[in-house]
């Protein structure tokens, strides 16, 4: 109960941040065809004119058919009638579809647009389902309310007030009778509308989960059955099945009370019109057509009053949906705006008293300063934990430093242009993640011209996985599976080493690029890049001793601080660590 609440208050709290107005003006960023907007507003208008006409008609055929007279040009604008409105109403469902598929699709595009400058930090704090939902539920619920929704209510305003209007004309004591029921219906729909859209907002929050589980676990699938976790994930997934039942419940019983109310409503009216209406046609007082057209235009009244429940529902769940999408688009993106283009052939790599910590009490690089000097290889080492793969992510910009500088040349690299900054790093880590795709797409990734056969054969014979990949029916075409799972790790990882070597980078940065591979092959590569860190700057973090005897210059990184600088033999002589490091190594 407690949580029903809290659940409560926040959905008013966010309600009051959102108003239809904000949802109207991200619509119109969409910038959907006007001239498409204003032709099918102008057909649903002219469908809820017919509409209104039609009555009139079946008043005067009923009236004709009582005299015996009925007059065939009567017939056959009747037949005229619903020829145009069948025709406004189909052309206008298929534009209206049209907007909503437009401005959900234009939504879309910006969201993912959004989601890819988004930086790393997002990733780290938020989970992908969550991300996926607001990509894929929340614009479904903006194109409903467009679609489905948003015209209909208007085109309902306009039909009450035009029927009203005429039943006023045609006998203004039973509509006035008529009328005194509708705000008793309002007064118990608009509440009921309030619960939906907390209903409806707690579905989706649910919906959201659901997918962040899903996407979780079928990613991760083979450690779940490598540890034998199913039941574990079972229950977690039945969990969110069971909230999302729970809530449609609610939802359920909101409508169980709803529908009956309405159709209540509607019987009592019909049949009060029928029977009073019956003694004003014994009496005189109206026609039997009077009395049809009556009829139906009560049910042009409560028809729409009936909807509007629904779309008062659907009308909080749109500013919900916009909430969080405005959300997302609040969020700072990295900086892609032209900085200073990277002189690739000049210039070294230094690090100036940087500092980086994730919270105020998360600090994970002290007061790092060394340099790397262009065209050398320079190896880092430490123990787990000591800040080398984030030395790594702040090269890429991945995050930016808490305090001081990292230089290129002579200008700090975040004002550098950032596409530019990147597209001069190689890197190679140890996880080695490949795309669902081809060999070729894999290597080639990110590459924005043309890569030849040639350039592909080139970078895989230094990578040591030309024969590998040659060996295979499809070569360079092969399918590799998601994730890559249809390659070994080591496979992956010559894989990875290609496709960084084939950007021709000048700074090359191997998160132990060689970890994955057996001895022979590992010799292999080593031979490889050995060739390839000539004339180029390389970052290496070491774990292996054969990597360390290669580089002109090696730090010792320690709980996050530089603890020694110098070649191999310097170090060995002067630092402890570096002694036990070398030393374990060597009992391996």
């Amino acid at each position: 109960m407690k949580n029903d609440t809290v659940e409560e208050k926040d959905i008013q709290d966010e309600n009051e941040k959102v108003t239809f107005r904000a949802f109207w003006e991200m619509v119109k960023q969409t910038k959907p065809p006007k001239w498409i907007v204003a032709i099918a507003l102008f057909l649903s208008l002219i469908e809820t004119g017919v509409g209104l006409v039609i009555p009139l008609f079946t008043q005067n055929v009923v009236d004709q058919l009582a005299t015996g007279a009925l007059d065939t040009r009567l017939i056959l604008g009747f037949v005229a009638l619903f020829i145009v409105q069948a025709i406004s109403t189909g052309f206008s469902i298929y534009l209206l579809t049209y907007v909503g598929e437009y401005v959900v699709r234009s939504l879309r595009i910006r969201l993912w647009n959004k989601v890819l400058k988004l930086p790393v930090s997002y990733y780290d704090t938020n989970r992908t389902g969550e991300t996926i939902s607001r990509i894929t539920n929340d614009t479904n619920i903006v194109k409903a309310l467009i679609t489905n929704h948003l015209v209909s209510a208007v085109t309902g305003i306009i039909s009450i007030i035009g029927a009203v209007v005429i039943l006023l004309f045609l006998d203004w004591q039973m509509t006035l009778v008529m009328l005194s029921v509708v705000p008793v219906i309002l007064f118990i729909i608009i509440p009921l509308g309030r619960k939906m859209y907390r209903i409806s907002k707690s579905i989706q929050k649910e919906m959201a989960n659901f997918t962040t589980v899903l996407t979780q676990v079928l990613s991760e699938i083979r450690l779940v059955k490598a540890y034998s976790a199913e039941k574990k994930e079972a229950l977690s997934g039945e969990e969110r099945v069971d909230g999302l039942f729970t809530f449609g419940l609610k939802e359920a019983k909101v409508f169980a009370f709803l529908n009956p109310l309405i159709s209540f409503a509607m019987m009592g009216m019909l049949v009060f019109i029928i029977g009073y209406g019956g003694v004003r046609v014994a009496s005189g007082a109206i026609s039997a057509g009077e009395l049809v057209a009556f009829i139906l235009y009560l049910f042009m009244i409560v028809v729409p009053v009936s909807r509007f429940a629904s779309f008062f529902a659907e009308v909080q769940k749109a500013m919900g949906a916009t909430e969080r999408i405005r959300a997302l688009y609040d969020l700072e993106e990295e900086d892609y705006r032209r900085g200073h283009n990277q002189q690739r052939e000049k210039g070294h790599l230094a690090f100036r008293d940087v500092s980086f910590h994730y919270g105020e009490n998360d600090s994970v690089l002290r007061n790092v300063s060394f340099e790397v000097p262009p065209n050398q290889v320079t190896a880092i080492v430490g123990p787990s934990g000591s800040g080398k793969s984030t030395l790594f992510s702040l090269i890429e910009r991945f995050y930016t430093p808490s305090e001081g500088t990292i230089e290129a040349g002579n200008k700090a690299i975040h004002e550098l242009d950032l596409q530019s900054w990147r597209t001069s790093i190689g890197y190679v880590s140890q996880e080695s993640p490949l795309m669902a795709g081809t060999i070729r797409e894999n290597i080639a990734y990110g590459v924005e011209r043309t890569v030849t056969d040639d350039e592909l054969l080139a970078a895989s014979k230094l990578a040591n996985i030309d024969e590998y990949v040659l060996s295979l029916p499809d070569r360079f075409d092969t399918e590799v599976g998601e994730r890559g799972i249809k390659l070994s790790g080591g496979q992956k990882q010559r894989i990875a080493i290609a496709r960084a070597l084939i950007k021709d980078p000048s700074l090359l940065m191997l998160d132990e690029a060689t970890s994955s591979l057996d001895s022979e092959s590992e010799q292999k590569i080593q031979e490889a890049l050995d060739n390839v860190m000539k004339n180029r700057t390389t970052l290496v973090i070491a774990h292996r001793l054969s990597t360390v005897l290669g580089a002109d210059q090696i730090i010792v990184l320690e709980n996050g601080e530089v603890t020694g600088r110098g070649t191999h033999e310097e170090l060995y002589e002067s630092n402890e660590r570096y002694k036990s490091f070398v030393n374990q190594q060597k009992l391996a």
